[in-house]
């Protein structure tokens, strides 16, 4: 036998350590990207809410529906 166990697992161990550095950089990014897309949804949803009051009050103005009652 040639290849000593120990050093068969040492390099194994070596080549998962190195696989998980490359996952953990992923992941990283992943967050970034989502983190990202949350700010961006957040600040569309409230265009659309705002958009929503304005149709309602247009709808008011042109009397195609009755005036909410406060």
């Amino acid at each position: 036998m040639s290849d000593d166990p120990n050093n068969l697992i040492l390099t194994l161990l070596r080549a998962i350590r190195g696989d998980i550095s490359h996952i953990k950089g992923d992941i990283i990014e992943i967050k970034e990207r989502l983190g990202f897309l949350e700010g961006s949804y957040a600040s569309l949803s409230r265009r659309v809410d705002r958009l929503g009051g304005d149709v309602e009050r247009i709808k008011v103005r042109l009397d195609i529906v009755d005036a909410p009652v406060n």
